[in-house]
């Protein structure tokens, strides 16, 4: 047999060890054909949590950004950005046993989003729990959104934290822009920013962006909120 010298030992151990932390983030995980979602129920349930209307927007907005789990980045070898990619970190049925939801509740070093970005809230934390608990289903319905209902607190609060406040939050201030609290939200909702960008006029980022426009009902809840004052209410 023929001896193998040292150096070129050592040289193909170098190559082997550069290559295997070279994909350290890389993607392991061939989501396939993207899965279209059910058809949409007529009715929203409030007991139940429908990716569509719930879950997609906490993730595109606090998770699938540039820097973490968007499809260039790809932090840890994750992608978050479609549903089938979701569900390679979920286990349909029992959130306790999936990745995902085991690191939004987690409160050391190791949480997602990471810090100093903020936490997800209780109630963005319980939908998707809820929604993989439930079968991790590609789900959406129709009536979600009630725009008799513009108040502070009960409409405007939710929207920008499930939508916004991940590109919009002291620790990561798109724009200049912060729509984490009330002070911000009201600065951009008086020079007229705010409406600007969601119903994607000329002059105005769109907003939020790769076309996840707000829905007209959404839009509506912004608007009578802005026109009544912009009150903290």
């Amino acid at each position: 047999m023929k001896k193998v010298s040292y150096p070129i030992l050592l040289v193909f151990i170098t190559v082997l060890v550069f290559g295997i932390l070279a994909c350290k983030h890389e993607l392991l995980f061939d989501p396939g054909p993207e899965i279209p979602p059910t058809p949409a129920t007529n009715a929203c349930s409030p007991d139940t949590s429908y990716y569509i209307n719930d879950v997609k927007p906490i993730i595109i907005s606090n998770c699938a950004m540039a820097g973490c789990h968007d499809n260039i980045t790809a932090a840890d070898g994750i992608r978050l950005t479609t549903y089938n990619y979701i569900m390679s970190t979920v286990r349909a049925g029992d959130a306790s046993r999936s990745k995902l939801y085991k690191s939004i509740i987690k409160t050391n070093d190791e949480r997602m989003p990471p810090a100093p970005m903020p936490a997800l809230t209780a109630a963005q934390k319980l939908l998707i729990k809820k929604w993989i608990d439930q079968g991790a289903k590609n789900n959406y319905c129709v009536g979600r959104c009630d725009s008799t209902v513009f108040t502070f607190a009960g409409a405007i609060k939710p929207l920008m934290d499930n939508k916004c406040v991940g590109c919009h939050n002291p620790s990561n201030l798109g724009g200049n822009i912060d729509l984490s609290a009330y002070t911000g939200i009201k600065t951009v909702a008086l020079n007229g920013k705010l409406l600007g960008s969601i119903k994607q006029q000329a002059g105005y980022s769109p907003m939020p962006p790769g076309g996840n426009k707000l829905s007209d009902c959404e839009i509506t809840q912004v608007t009578k909120w802005i026109t009544n004052g912009t009150l903290n209410n």
